[in-house]
């Protein structure tokens, strides 16, 4: 995980290169390759990876550069997902966890210490989105269906059920939204983001959040089960 940013904090990159190994994570060339990545990105805003790999980077281009890296440390490294974002405010930037979470963060008033304070309170808490708007309905509709069976399991009165499913689903929302979480560094342990912010008169017009290698594990799993399955098949014909 590497992040680029103007000097005014204006415009700003992130991109995730993954490895095989923690040790190759924390190689020199490696993190070099990452933040010259980051710093094209920014600059020449590609349109997708294929697109950056495409770009000249020292004598070559990006992707030479990568395999020659690859040849040269003997670990396999791809290009997996970038961003590149022009602020209405300004961006607040961090990488947690040796590189493994990267937070971009697009505030407006404030000051820097709000803007650090808030990429640190997303790399913790991870939110799904800045408000309710942003959450998937159909993942709002799941939470009401399990909020309605553990009521009625419950023997909570049909007429109520509503209503406390409801309060089931508003009080999810504060937990997945980064405007309805208790702030981390809360003194009260109380104080939601939007309070934070309204206190600081400052507000928030987006971010983005990666954590290296989310959703990889899934999809890997789910291409076994399918080679796994198809071996099956063919063993019964």
């Amino acid at each position: 995980m590497a992040i680029h940013r103007s000097n005014d904090h204006k415009l700003g990159a992130m991109i995730e290169i993954n490895c095989e190994t923690d040790f190759v994570g924390k190689n020199d060339e490696f993190l070099k390759l990452a933040r010259d990545c980051a710093a094209l990105v920014a600059e020449h805003d590609p349109a997708d990876v294929a697109a950056l790999s495409a770009l000249p980077m020292g004598e070559g281009s990006v992707e030479s550069t990568r395999t020659a890296l690859v040849g040269k440390i003997g670990e396999n490294m791809s290009i997996r997902r970038f961003v590149r974002i022009t602020a209405k405010g300004k961006l607040a930037a961090y990488v947690h966890g040796g590189a493994k979470i990267g937070v971009l963060v697009d505030y407006l008033g404030g000051d820097d210490q709000l803007g650090k304070d808030l990429a640190m309170h997303i790399a913790a808490t991870k939110p799904k989105a800045l408000d309710s708007s942003g959450v998937a309905i159909d993942l709002i509709e799941s939470e009401r269906r399990i909020a309605i069976e553990k009521a009625r399991e419950a023997g909570k009165p049909e007429a109520l059920i509503e209503k406390i499913a409801e309060g089931s689903i508003q009080k999810f929302l504060n937990e997945v939204t980064l405007l309805g979480q208790v702030f981390v560094k809360a003194e009260d342990g109380k104080q939601t983001i939007a309070q934070l912010l309204k206190a600081k008169g400052a507000s928030v017009a987006g971010f983005t959040l990666f954590v290296v290698g989310e959703g990889i594990a899934k999809r890997t799993n789910d291409f076994a089960a399918e080679v796994a399955a198809q071996a099956a098949a063919a063993a019964q014909k």
